[in-house]
């Protein structure tokens, strides 16, 4: 090839010959069998003072020369450490066997390191550099134009710990950390299926972070994998620093405030979701793995209501629907009984509000966007405060101002609670991203009422409705199974049934319409009585 290229580049004039874009890509991206030309280029393009590089020979008179590269701070001491053992042992072989050529050095160095390690080989320069990057081994040697990379990335990151944004009383204590692979292995752990794929992606155009997605062969459906892998390659961004940048960029109703893709700290929660037949994002860097599709009825679902008989499961479940209701809407029901619907009030109570607002300055609607906007500072400042104090801040803040505002005649007693009881209940939301969508919710109701009352509030509520049915996650409807109903709506959604009820899979999710719990081992109470009469 070279041959060639000398010869037809001698047939052409010195005056009219330019380069073609197609040669001077071929020159640049390969790497040369020159070891010296190879650490210019590298330094060149990563002049960084972390780059280490060090060279030897495999034997001291007469050996073959090499380097091994890497960043520092991406390779832990004990993994360097190991690999220096291993190179070694090489070089007492390659020196045992009188071994002067580099390709069968390059064979030797391949053999030894491939027994505990991942290698690839690579002969351009590009792949040089991203796998520097990413934490690898690069071996070079002279005379030989094809590069060595072994994985070696071990960074300093965080262990195994509970995790921190969802709490529970029963059930596995492990979260997810920042590290890819003990997040994979996580998963791993729990479901030891051989149908269980990963799939690795980059994405980030300066990052370059890894993202993997986990799946059930034969659970999930191909065209929602499909057009999960297509949105995530189609991402043109400098770099994903956390799972949320994914999530906003391949949502399918991208200026929605309801949250389309569930995301959780729990490997049980993700293992839960991919037996079902979805899909799982995990980015590097982030303890939060992303699963999609995302139904409504799941932002209200946890993994401990699996772990509870079902009567409690189920009785939970319902006070969470309750707690969003009254997150979203009970500030505004106040405005409009207050200031129009006067007669609606039973007339002790009616009294009793009129005698607190005795002497207060302010319209009932100002009194409510003033304490809802002071508690919502008070939550933001309890959330970014050190751990220590935040909750006493929070706890504190909000009992004094509510106490002194009150007896300052700001605002009226029955404020406070009505603004505690909307608190509280989005408190009860299992999932923080709905919860947020309701505090926004609650705003626009707060608007609609004051100008309209409660026509306002059916108006907003039938909008809502619009809204959550127009809704899809990666293509799934996402009121699904009760717009468009399904077979199975009552069965995981509100209600908990048993687990021996429950067994079809999600409906439009999975692929696989086989049950997920058998019936032929599960006695019931009839079959009982049966065999006890008998």
């Amino acid at each position: 090839m070279r041959f060639l290229h000398r010869k037809l580049w001698k047939k052409k004039p010195e005056s009219t010959y330019e380069p073609s874009k197609t040669e001077d890509s071929w020159d640049r991206n390969r790497i040369s069998d020159n070891l010296d030309v190879n650490i210019n280029n590298i330094k060149t393009e990563i002049g960084s003072g972390d780059l280490i590089i060090n060279l030897s020979t495999s034997h001291p008179d007469h050996g073959i020369r090499f380097a091994c590269v890497y960043i520092d701070n991406l390779i832990s001491n004990q993994i360097l450490s190991d690999y220096s053992t291993e190179l070694g042992k090489i070089l007492v072989s390659a020196e045992r066997m009188g071994t002067n050529n580099p390709k069968a050095f390059f064979n030797l160095l391949i053999n030894q390191f491939s027994s505990f390690r991942r290698v690839s080989q690579e002969s351009r320069l590009e792949k040089v550099l991203d796998g520097l990057l990413s934490g690898q081994l690069v071996f070079l040697i002279d005379g030989h134009s094809i590069f060595l990379s072994i994985d070696a990335y071990s960074p300093e990151g965080r262990s195994v710990e509970e995790p921190t944004s969802q709490s529970i009383v029963r059930g596995p204590k492990e979260g997810f950390t920042e590290k890819l692979g003990i997040n994979i292995s996580l998963i791993r752990k729990r479901i030891k299926d051989k149908a269980l794929k990963s799939e690795n992606l980059t994405v980030g155009n300066r990052t370059k972070t890894k993202v993997t997605l986990m799946y059930i062969n034969g659970l999930a459906k191909q065209e929602i994998i499909d057009e999960i892998r297509r949105r995530i390659n189609a991402i043109q961004i400098d770099g994903i620093l956390e799972s949320g940048y994914i999530e906003e960029l391949i949502k399918d109703n991208k200026y929605s405030i309801f949250p389309t893709f569930l995301n959780s700290e729990k490997p049980d929660s993700v293992a839960a979701c991919l037996l079902e037949g979805k899909v799982a994002i995990l980015v590097d860097g982030t303890p939060f793995v992303l699963t999609a599709p995302a139904l409504f009825a799941e932002f209200f679902q946890a993994s401990e209501d699996y772990y509870h008989q079902f009567h409690i499961s189920t009785f939970v479940r319902l006070f969470r629907y309750v707690a969003l209701a009254l997150s979203m809407f009970v500030p505004s029901i106040y405005i409009t009984l207050a200031s129009f619907h006067q007669e609606m009030i039973p007339t002790p109570l009616l009294i009793s509000m009129l005698a607190q607002r005795e002497g207060v300055p302010f319209p009932t609607t100002v009194e409510v966007l003033l304490m809802e906007v002071v508690f919502e500072i008070l939550r933001e400042a309890g959330i970014r405060m050190p751990r220590i104090i935040g909750p006493a801040i929070s706890i504190v803040g909000a009992l004094v101002l509510g106490q002194a505002a009150v007896e300052a005649g700001i605002i009226s007693a029955v404020i406070v609670i009505i603004v505690s009881i909307t608190a509280i209940s989005s408190f009860a939301i299992p999932n923080y991203g709905m919860a947020n969508s309701a505090r926004i919710v609650r705003f626009i109701m707060i608007f609609l009422a004051r100008v309209f009352g409660l026509f306002g509030i059916f108006m907003g509520t039938l909008a809502l409705l619009l809204e959550l049915c127009r809704l899809k996650s990666i293509g799934v409807p996402y009121m699904s199974p009760f717009a468009p109903k399904g077979k199975t709506a009552v069965k995981d959604t509100i209600l908990r049934f048993p687990l021996w009820k429950s067994m079809a899979r999600p409906e439009g999710i999975s692929a696989d319409t086989s049950p997920r719990v058998s019936d032929k081992d599960i006695v019931t109470d009839k079959q009982k009585k049966q065999s006890e009469f008998r």
